[in-house]
């Protein structure tokens, strides 16, 4: 921060003084990078070092998001069934192997699969419907299962 504050007031305070000193004026074709903005040579290699680490920590965020991203779309291709994607394990290959979801999703994706094995059982969607008695359908169930049992021990074959 105090390298950008340096560059910013120390370029005006050279604009202001008109490059009074010890240094000889060149031609504006004669100027290298680091003049043209105003910085010595020291100052303009520490800004490229900064803006190089800063693309590189920005490149390393949005690989684990890509990989984040395609840990999701693996999950719910585990989920329906769905054929595998190469590109999906490149990239989570390419951030490290090992991702885990951010915790916003996992509680996501935690709450539709208690809602859909709510929806799983047969019980859940006949309680769904109105004017359903389930204690006389599950009387009936149980005397028919009863019955089964007696005539297969009644039959010969078994």
């Amino acid at each position: 921060m105090a390298f950008m504050v340096k560059t910013m007031v120390g370029g005006q305070l050279k604009n202001l003084t008109g490059g009074l000193g010890s240094k000889e004026e060149k031609g504006e074709g004669e100027k290298s990078a680091a003049e043209a903005q105003g910085m010595t040579r020291e100052e303009y290699e520490e800004y490229q070092k900064q803006l190089l680490e800063e693309k590189m920590e920005r490149e390393a965020m949005y690989t684990q998001r890509k990989a984040e991203r395609a840990t999701l779309r693996t999950h719910f291709r585990d989920k329906y069934r769905l054929p595998k994607n190469e590109m999906d394990d490149a990239q989570i290959q390419l951030a490290g192997g090992d991702v885990e979801l951010p915790k916003e999703l996992a509680k996501m994706i935690e709450e539709d699969n208690e809602e859909e094995e709510g929806k799983a059982s047969v019980i859940s969607q006949l309680s769904s419907i109105p004017n359903l008695d389930l204690d006389s359908i599950k009387g009936k169930a149980q005397s028919t299962l009863d019955d089964l049992k007696q005539s297969a021990e009644k039959c010969s074959v078994m």
